[in-house]
């Protein structure tokens, strides 16, 4: 179990909450984990049972069908479910596309997708990433051409979370392909939209339980009443997400990586070599106490990242800093405890195993590490 005392980000009613989090993981999530990673998905009933314990968009605000609650929350669910091993979707519907429905939508659109958001009844995904185009988005090539009072989808999108669950896409398209960054658009595409259709399910080296999907539009046809905020300022929307993702990314990766460190601790206190616990030996209890001290230091750090972005006062260059630190932790305590694990680490009945190969994309997803250096340089 995650420990929390002396955290400094979270009230009462944060740990009351972790409490649900842990008691709904327990019934509906932890029984079914090698389940869902052989299926690469979560099934929906999950995903409706999650929302039915108030654990889905929890900063939807009242008068939108939700619980109006801060991002500790959100915060929190993404500790435990990373803490747990799962790569179940819930935290890209909570941190990401709850925000772009309530702060970029109309009233029609909260009306029609957030109630169920919350709920567990409707599924989100973000469509940015191409065949061609990942952390340069100003590369997109998909199009939504304007035809009367319509928009024309044609293109392609890969690598995208909740793909196979979606019933909503938030999809990044161009407009005005003639205006570069200011002539991309957000534009929303219900599942039963005729011309979208899914590709397969992908095959990835980790993180099996979420879908990940290729998306296809051919002449795919919504109103122009489809657009989520303003025509022409997609890129910017974006940019303005970024903070919030790469804290969501950082509080994940830390809470996986104190989870790798405790797997370690307990295998090499019961593992046995040459008489005594492998733990004993000087190599390994120093590799452990660096371990332990960086991690230290990470939740004294993530700690002020959200209580600096609760304020509203986090950076995109603050943020991009805890997703490349964290991430890097992240890597450096699952790759560690694996080899403190021997071959038993290489063995997928061991949760290090899975750790190992879920930790491997949070270096590339929310932009890459090397990405992060080229922002955080911008303001130096």
């Amino acid at each position: 179990m995650l420990a929390t005392t002396h955290r400094t980000a979270y009230n009462e009613d944060h740990e009351a909450f972790r409490d649900t989090v842990r008691r709904v993981f327990a019934e509906h999530l932890t029984p079914h984990l090698d389940e869902h990673e052989a299926n690469g998905i979560v099934p929906r009933d999950v995903w409706k049972a999650v929302g039915d314990a108030g654990m889905l968009c929890m900063t939807v605000k009242e008068k939108n069908g939700g619980l109006g609650l801060d991002f500790g929350f959100n915060c929190v669910l993404t500790e435990e479910i990373s803490y747990l091993g799962s790569s179940a979707g819930f935290t890209l519907q909570n941190d990401i596309t709850a925000s772009y429905f309530e702060r970029l939508g109309n009233d029609e659109q909260r009306a029609k997708y957030l109630p169920g958001m919350v709920s567990g009844d409707i599924i989100t995904a973000i469509a940015m990433t191409e065949p061609g185009a990942g952390s340069d988005l100003q590369g997109i090539r998909t199009t939504a051409k304007k035809d009367g009072n319509h928009l024309v989808i044609n293109g392609s999108k890969t690598y995208i979370t909740n793909g196979q669950n979606a019933d909503c896409v938030i999809v990044v398209a161009k407009t005005d392909p003639d205006k570069g960054a200011k002539g991309i658009s957000l534009v929303l595409v219900d599942a039963d939209t005729p011309g979208f259709a899914r590709g397969r399910n992908l095959d990835k080296i980790g993180q099996h339980s979420a879908d990940t999907s290729e998306l296809f539009f051919n002449d795919c046809r919504v109103p122009m009443t489809n657009i989520l905020g303003a025509e022409g300022m997609g890129f910017v929307h974006l940019m303005e997400e970024l903070p919030q993702e790469r804290l969501s990314i950082a509080v994940g990766a830390q809470a996986a990586a104190q989870r790798a460190f405790d797997e370690a601790v307990a295998f090499t206190k019961d593992r046995k070599a040459f008489g005594k616990s492998v733990f004993e030996f000087q190599n390994t209890k120093f590799t452990l106490a660096d371990l332990k001290a960086k991690l230290q230091v990470g939740w004294a750090h993530l700690d002020w990242a959200i209580r600096k972005h609760l304020a509203g006062e986090l950076t995109t260059d603050e943020a991009s800093a805890a997703k490349l630190w964290h991430t890097d932790l992240q890597w450096e305590c699952c790759d560690t405890a694996l080899q403190l694990h021997g071959g038993a680490g290489y063995m997928n009945e061991y949760a290090i195993a899975r750790l190992w190969r879920d930790a491997r994309v949070t270096r590339i997803f929310g932009g890459t590490n090397e990405i992060m250096k080229e922002v955080i340089s911008r303001s130096i």
